[in-house]
């Protein structure tokens, strides 16, 4: 395990990052929720997206041909495609707030959102939805550093490969790194297919369990002896679109539309570290990068920094507030 403070790198709140907002709502007896990054002022974004399956608003948006500079929000959430109506909460709240893009005849809040499947746990038919996104956006405050079975993290699980039965709780992590006067955070929901490791030591933190649920089971080991039963990668997977992992990098450097999506994309190395499989078919695995501030910068140490901090998110995500695991499998719709 790397010793961060001989980098030079200090853990601070989320407080300490100025122009951004986190709120959180969710429905404990339906299993998922909602997560909102609302920005006041400059918000330069950028995605990278390596799942097969991502359900999404307004990501389109992030591309640097496109004339947007600057988006509202960013909403995570839960209720797959069907959770896209939270961003719609999101917008309403904001427009109330006078926040948008003005087009003259009225502001147009721009508000991109990815989602997670998390259908097979709590209540099916329940999803995040414009009341839901609302609450989020009217709970976002400042230095809101709050880790486990909240928001979009309320319903998710990870090693899911075959059932339900033997994958475990995960939840939202978040992580604030800061070097010199750069600060990055990341925040995640882990609703991966795979396992989940730690960034540094490689160690497993969560993951597909024995049917007796006593030790881990290699995924990727069974995916390769053809052992585990169900898994062929196509549509006959029976979770075939079932997982995601979406997170959000923002950091005060001052960085252009370009420079995030490759913030973005350097990021994604945590992914890589810490999942396993990931960018899957199955998955739908999303990464917001957004600049808020004016600090300059080297791209490649932000990146860098990025997908260091996006690691610790991880592996909060999946370590605290962890369910009893009788709980967790009475909420389990199939086990």
């Amino acid at each position: 395990m790397k010793d961060i403070d001989k980098m030079g790198i200090k853990e601070v709140s989320v407080a300490e990052l100025s122009g951004v907002k986190i709120g959180h709502a969710q429905d404990y007896d339906a299993m998922t929720g909602v997560t909102a990054f609302v920005f006041e002022g400059r918000a330069v974004a950028g995605i990278d997206i390596s799942g097969g399956g991502p359900a999404s608003r307004e990501t389109p948006l992030l591309d640097p041909k496109m004339a947007c500079q600057d988006i509202n929000a960013v909403i995570l959430s839960g209720g797959s495609a069907f959770g896209l109506e939270a961003g719609c909460g999101a917008a309403k709240y904001l427009e109330e707030q006078g926040i948008g893009f003005d087009t003259g005849y009225a502001k147009v809040p721009l508000v991109c959102q990815s989602c997670i499947y998390d259908l097979s746990i709590g209540k099916s038919d329940v999803r995040p939805d414009i009341a839901m996104g609302y609450e989020a956006c009217q709970n976002a405050v400042v230095g809101n550093d709050l880790c486990g079975s909240i928001g979009a993290g309320t319903g998710a699980t990870v090693g899911k490969l075959t059932t339900m039965g033997r994958s475990q709780k995960s939840g939202f992590g978040i992580c604030t790194y800061k070097l010199g006067e750069l600060i990055v955070t990341a925040a995640v929901t882990v609703n991966a297919l795979g396992d989940i490791f730690d960034y540094d030591s490689g160690q497993q933190l969560a993951g597909m369990t024995t049917e007796d649920r006593k030790i881990f089971a290699d995924i990727e080991d069974g995916m390769y002896a053809g052992a585990i039963a169900g898994f062929s990668g196509g549509d006959e997977n029976p979770q075939q679109g079932k997982n995601t992992t979406i997170g959000i990098i923002i950091t005060n450097a001052e960085l252009s539309k370009g420079d995030m999506n490759k913030v973005a994309s350097m990021t994604r190395n945590a992914y890589s570290r810490c999942i396993l499989p990931v960018g899957t078919t199955a998955d739908g695995d999303s990464i917001y990068a957004v600049s808020v501030g004016k600090v300059t910068a080297d791209i490649n140490t932000v990146g860098t920094l990025a997908a260091r901090t996006m690691g610790e998110a991880i592996k909060r995500a999946v370590t605290t507030d962890r369910m009893d695991d009788k709980e967790y499998l009475a909420k389990c719709i199939e086990l």
